[in-house]
C-alpha cells in the first residue's frame, strides 16, 4: 500500500512548481519562433566562448582538448589548416553516419551547432589575441570557456560532433558500455596522440586538466539546477513527520509500506525529495519530531517534475 500526500497551498511551493495544474496552453507560432532564436542566441554565444577556449588558450599554446576539436588542433599545428574547417571536414562523415544510425533530428541540431561553432572559430582567429602565459592557466580557464561555452549549446539540445557522434556510433557495437566511458575513450586516443605530435608530454597531461575542468563545468550547467537530495526517513512518528515537511517545506511526501527484517513489524518509510539548501531544515524538523527516527540522505543528480523542472519545460 502506497499513499501519496500532496503539498499543501503554500505560495513557496507554488512558485517552485511554476503551475496551477491545469493543461500546458498549446505552443503557437510566437513561442515557437521565441524557442528558436533562443536556440540560436545560446548557439552562438556558447560558440564564442568555445572559440575563445581555442583561439586564445589551447591552439596557441600546444594543447589538445580531445575529441574533433583535438584533432583539427593538431592538423592545424602540423599543416596550417584553419581549426574551423577542419573541425567541419572531420564531422562530416560522422553526421551522416549519425543521420542513417543515430536520429535525424539530434543530426539536424548538431549539424547547425557544428557549422557555426567551426564558422565561429575561424571568423574570431583574426582578431583573438593569443594568450601567452603559465600553462596551468591556460588549462584551466581554457577549460571553464570550453565547460561554458558547450553547456550553453547542449542546454538547447544540440550537440558540437565529435565525440559525442564518435561515441554513439560505438555505442551500436559496444552496447555495454557507457557512453561517458566511449567519450572519454575519445578524448584519451586524441589526447595521447598529442604528445607525440607535440613530443611533450606535459602537453598532454595539461589536455587532461582541461578535460576535466570543462567536463565539470558544462555538467554543472547542465544539471546544476536539477540536482537535489532523495531522503528515506524511518520514524513511528511518520503523520507527524510528513504533516511537518508539507507545513514547513512545502514538499510533497510519499509514504511507503514496509516491515523490519529483525522484528517483522509494519511501518512506513518517508521518501521525500528536496534541494541541497533544504536538507538542514529537513533534517532539523524530522529530529525535533523524533530523536529516534533513522534518517538516510543521498545525491540525486537529476530530479524532474512537479516541484523541480520539469522535463518538457524549455524557455
Amino acid at each position: 500500500m502506497r499513499r501519496d500526500i500532496q503539498a499543501g497551498q503554500s505560495a513557496r511551493a507554488g512558485e517552485e512548481r511554476g503551475g496551477t495544474g491545469r493543461p500546458a496552453a498549446p505552443q503557437g507560432p510566437a513561442h515557437k519562433a521565441r524557442r528558436y532564436l533562443l536556440d540560436l542566441a545560446f548557439t552562438l554565444l556558447g560558440s564564442f566562448s568555445y572559440a575563445l577556449s581555442v583561439n586564445v588558450f589551447t591552439a596557441p599554446n600546444h594543447i589538445a582538448p580531445g575529441g574533433v576539436t583535438g584533432a583539427a588542433t593538431l592538423v592545424n599545428y602540423l599543416t596550417g589548416a584553419p581549426i574551423g574547417i577542419t573541425i567541419l571536414v572531420i564531422n562530416i562523415p560522422l553526421l551522416a553516419a549519425a543521420w542513417r544510425y543515430i536520429g535525424h533530428t539530434y543530426t539536424l541540431k548538431t549539424s547547425v551547432a557544428t557549422v557555426v561553432v567551426s564558422l565561429v572559430i575561424d571568423v574570431s582567429a583574426f582578431f583573438l589575441p593569443p594568450f601567452r602565459g603559465d600553462t596551468m592557466l591556460v588549462a584551466v580557464f581554457g577549460g571553464v570557456l570550453a565547460g561554458v561555452g558547450l553547456g550553453l549549446i547542449y542546454m538547447r539540445g544540440a550537440t558540437t560532433g565529435g565525440s559525442e557522434v564518435v561515441a554513439g556510433l560505438l555505442e551500436r557495437r559496444l552496447p555495454h558500455i557507457p557512453i561517458g566511458r566511449l567519450i572519454l575513450l575519445v578524448d584519451a586516443v586524441v589526447v595521447a596522440a598529442s604528445a607525440l605530435v607535440y613530443r611533450n608530454l606535459e602537453s598532454a597531461l595539461y589536455a587532461m586538466i582541461l578535460i576535466f575542468v570543462s567536463s565539470s563545468l558544462m555538467d554543472s550547467l547542465i544539471y546544476g539546477r536539477q540536482k537535489g537530495k532523495l531522503l528515506l526517513i524511518m520514524t513511528r512518528r511518520e503523520q507527524e513527520v510528513a504533516d511537518g515537511i508539507l507545513r514547513r517545506l512545502g514538499r510533497g511526501v510519499t509514504m511507503l509500506s514496509a516491515a523490519g527484517a529483525y522484528t517483522g513489524d509494519a511501518r512506513r518509510v518517508l521518501l521525500c525529495a528536496v534541494r541541497p539548501p533544504e536538507v538542514y531544515e529537513l533534517r532539523t524538523l524530522v529530529w525535533d519530531c523524533d530523536p529516534e527516527a533513522f534518517l538516510i540522505v543521498a545525491s540525486a543528480d537529476e530530479i524532474l517534475g512537479e516541484g523541480f523542472r520539469r522535463p518538457d519545460k524549455r524557455p
